[in-house]
This record gives C-alpha cells, sequence and structure tokens, in this order.
C-alpha cells in the first residue's frame, strides 16, 4: 500500500474567517523608526494593475541588472491632512492616552465622520514629555479623487518614529493642521508593507473556500462536500474542520512592497480609456512592484517594512517604459 499522505488545506492562522470590522485598514504594528522623526505610513486608493520595463534591482535574481517586465500596482495618493497629535505611554496593560491636542480648522466633510471638538483647548504640550509613544490623527480627502465616489474622508491614526520625544514633539506640532504629500513619507526605492480588506466574495462552499478534494463519484447524493466532520471524540465539530461560510473581505497584510515609482502628474501612467472601474488617475500616485490587496477604490494603508531584513537599498530604480496600452479588453 503507498504512503497515505493528507495535508489539511488552508491557514488556521487567519481564523476566524469573517468580514473586515472596517473597510478602513487598521494598522497595529510599527517599526523602528530612524534617525530623524517622520510619520511610518500613508494611505491610498487602489485604481488597477499595469506593467513597466524596470532594470532588476535584485542582486541575486538571475536576471539582475538587466530589463525586466514588472507588473506593478497603481495607487493614488492625494495629500493626507492632520487632525490631531496623540500621546501615549507604555503600561503593563498595552498603550494608555496621556492626551491630545486637535487643530484648529477641519475640512466641513470630516464633521460628518466625526464629532469635532467645538471649542479649542490649551495648548499643553508639557503632559507630551512624559509619553512614550507619538502619534497623529490624519484624514484623507477623497473628495480629490474623481474615481471614487464618497466625499466624507476616513480617519486612522499613524505613528511618528525616529528621533528622541522631543524631536518628536517639535515634529508634530509642525504638521498639525496641515497637508502631508506621499514625497513627505516616501521615497523611491523604499521598502513599504501594504494593508487592505481584500475582495469580498461572499458565502462560498467547502471546496472553493478551502480547496478540499472532490467526493469519489460513487459517492452519494454529493461530491463538492467534506467526507467526514471529524471524530466521534471530541463529540463536537471542531474549529480545524474546513466548512462553508465567508470568503474574501478579510483585512491582509503584504509585506516588502518596493516603490518603483513616485509621481506628480496622473496621466503618465492612465492607460487608455482609464483603468477598468476607476477610471483616471488625476493626483500624485505611487508605484508597486507586484499585486496587492483589494478591489479598484478600495483604501490602501501603507506602512515602513517591519520584516525587511536582506538589507538591499535601492536609491531610484531605473524604469525605461510604462505601459498605457487599454485595459478594456480590447
Amino acid at each position: 500500500m503507498p504512503e497515505r499522505h493528507h495535508p489539511r488545506r488552508g491557514s488556521m492562522g487567519f481564523s476566524p474567517r469573517k468580514r473586515a470590522r472596517a473597510e478602513t485598514p487598521h494598522i497595529k504594528s510599527w517599526p523602528e523608526g530612524g534617525e530623524k522623526p517622520k510619520i511610518q505610513g500613508f494611505f491610498g486608493y487602489k485604481a488597477g494593475m499595469t506593467h513597466a520595463l524596470v532594470v532588476d534591482y535584485r542582486p541575486t535574481s538571475t536576471t539582475s541588472g538587466k530589463e525586466v517586465i514588472m507588473p506593478v500596482s497603481v495607487v493614488e495618493v492625494p495629500p493626507i491632512k492632520v487632525a490631531a497629535i496623540r500621546a501615549y505611554q507604555k503600561t503593563v496593560y498595552g498603550l494608555k492616552t496621556v492626551g491630545e491636542i486637535w487643530a484648529d480648522k477641519f475640512d466641513p466633510e470630516l464633521g460628518k465622520r466625526i464629532n469635532l471638538p467645538k471649542n479649542k483647548k490649551d495648548e499643553n504640550w508639557d503632559i507630551f514629555k512624559d509619553s512614550d509613544d507619538i502619534r497623529v490623527i490624519v484624514y484623507t480627502q477623497p473628495k480629490l479623487v474623481t474615481g471614487i465616489p464618497k466625499k466624507i474622508p476616513e480617519v486612522r491614526e499613524l505613528r511618528i518614529g525616529g528621533g528622541t520625544i522631543d524631536e518628536q514633539i517639535d515634529y508634530a506640532k509642525s504638521i498639525l493642521g496641515n497637508e502631508i504629500k506621499v514625497n513627505d513619507v516616501i521615497a523611491e526605492g523604499d521598502m513599504l508593507d501594504v494593508i487592505a480588506v481584500t475582495k469580498g466574495k461572499g458565502f462560498q462552499g467547502h471546496v472553493k473556500r478551502w480547496g478540499v478534494k472532490l467526493l469519489s463519484h460513487k459517492n452519494s447524493k454529493h461530491r463538492r462536500m467534506i467526507g467526514t466532520a471529524g471524530s466521534w471524540h471530541p463529540n463536537w465539530i471542531q474549529a480545524t474542520v474546513p466548512q462553508a461560510g465567508q470568503m474574501g473581505y478579510h483585512q491582509r497584510t503584504e509585506y516588502n512592497k518596493r516603490v518603483i515609482k513616485i509621481g506628480e502628474n496622473g496621466e503618465e501612467i492612465t492607460p487608455a480609456g482609464g483603468f477598468p472601474h476607476y477610471g483616471i488617475v488625476r493626483n500624485s500616485y505611487i508605484l508597486l512592484h507586484g499585486s496587492i490587496p483589494g478591489p479598484a477604490k478600495r483604501l490602501i494603508g501603507m506602512r515602513d517594512a517591519i520584516r525587511y531584513q536582506k538589507g538591499v537599498k535601492v536609491e531610484k530604480p531605473e524604469i525605461t517604459y510604462i505601459s498605457t496600452s487599454s485595459k478594456q479588453g480590447v
């Protein structure tokens, strides 16, 4: 008899596979900062994908130094605004809020998302000196993006990393209430982690959701089903048994995505007829090597790479061509 080999299907690392609690990605972990303080993340909207001819920057690749075709994802990144600064202290129970200071002026659309402070409080920056972590509350500007139907901004928190606490506080003072562009945070050649909510596929069966094998054609009544729901004891269905349920619309993180290009003019990379289900890129944009989670129009969170250890430093990738041919299938 041949050796029976039956690996389990699907990873339990993502369980429970339920719908994400919000379409706006929430970033839980942050890397250590550098010598100077800076914001360690940014947000943008996924426009689509195209391909480019790029000189291969990977030193261990068989095509290193040669011109290769790379798939690239296009993310439109209009400026974000800083609404408030928040300070945290590290305790045995985790981070505890010390205090926060809000800006003087906000976009009128922001009041439709959160309750804004009516009166300007005294700026007591002294309470920030005892803090261990400085973060900023930012909001996006979807009104600038013609491919996005909504006008109400998303609100999220980004960490300031690098330098000393006093330097971080001074940096936070300088950006409070101001616009931040992608060039202020990210440079060409940087490595990023991309956090987003994946495409939702609704309620799916055992085979599509977990990749289990089809049952024999001699099986009674059904084929697209699991052969057993588990052992007799314990006498309940365990969580490891593949079952039907929600598939997609989960928050996922793609690690180590290289920034190929940052541009100001979206017409440079908009294909003929626009990106499918999105349209024309009219603001600043960023090209990332490879694919990223989510459909078009989905909000994409980007953060400085937290697991990048190889140390391949790329100042600016050499691009010779970016495809702008139609993606409409004609």
